[in-house]
């Protein structure tokens, strides 16, 4: 590989990045909440709500249905309207966030549900509310579920990054696509693929080191 093309690659992976901090950060800022709302709504739980649980529901599980693909070509218009582009990696982050926000809302719902209800009527008993019983007993035992969770969820948005460089979202796949495979460099594609693979291998890391940290048991 030339030595061109160092620059072009560490300008796409601090790019592929960026998407994934930024989009990962509002994902999760909204998709926590989104989880414990399914999760608390449904049937015997602290806040049993069905019609609720079950409109939320539908909308996740429509969401999630879209291949990543068809989701960022289909809003391209509201991508453009929101940020007054719709190619770049700033225009990336719009469907990497609506991705990820239902995604995060169901792997967080699961972890919810690994928490012994026993804890939950013990809070009750004592006369907590549900919000101490969210904030003091849900989310402090799930913790390490919900890190390991979206740990697989930051693995999902760098597949996803990749992706979005087929309608000039930047980052690693931009680059792997303009040129390795239209200028016909194939040690560009290769090269961006190892960057890639060491990233996820990264993130796995760090991830399961967290959940390490997290885990009391």
């Amino acid at each position: 590989m030339s030595a061109d093309m160092i620059p072009l690659l560490s300008k796409a992976l601090g790019e592929t990045i960026y998407m994934v901090m930024v989009s990962m950060i509002i994902s999760t800022a909204l998709g926590v909440p989104l989880g414990v709302l399914l999760h608390t709504t449904g049937k015997g739980q602290i806040l049993e709500s069905p019609v609720l649980n079950r409109g939320i529901g539908a909308v996740v599980n429509a969401i999630r249905s879209i291949p990543f693909i068809i989701l960022l070509v289909a809003i391209i218009p509201f991508t453009r309207l929101l940020v007054g582009t719709a190619i770049g990696t700033t225009a990336a982050m719009v469907p990497l966030v609506i991705a990820a926000i239902p995604f995060i809302g169901r792997q967080v719902e699961t972890s919810l549900k690994e928490v012994p209800f026993g804890l939950i009527e013990a809070a009750e008993s004592m006369g907590a509310s549900p919000r101490e019983i969210i904030f003091r007993v849900l989310l402090p035992e799930a913790m390490p579920s919900i890190a390991a969770q979206l740990t697989t969820v930051i693995i999902s948005l760098v597949g996803e990054s990749a992706m979005a460089g087929a309608v000039g979202g930047g980052g690693l796949g931009d680059l792997a696509i303009r040129y390795g495979y239209q200028r016909f460099r194939p040690e560009v594609m290769i090269a961006t693929v190892i960057i890639l693979i060491i990233l996820v291998q990264a993130v796995q890391f760090l991830g399961g080191q967290l959940v390490k940290k997290l885990d009391k048991r």
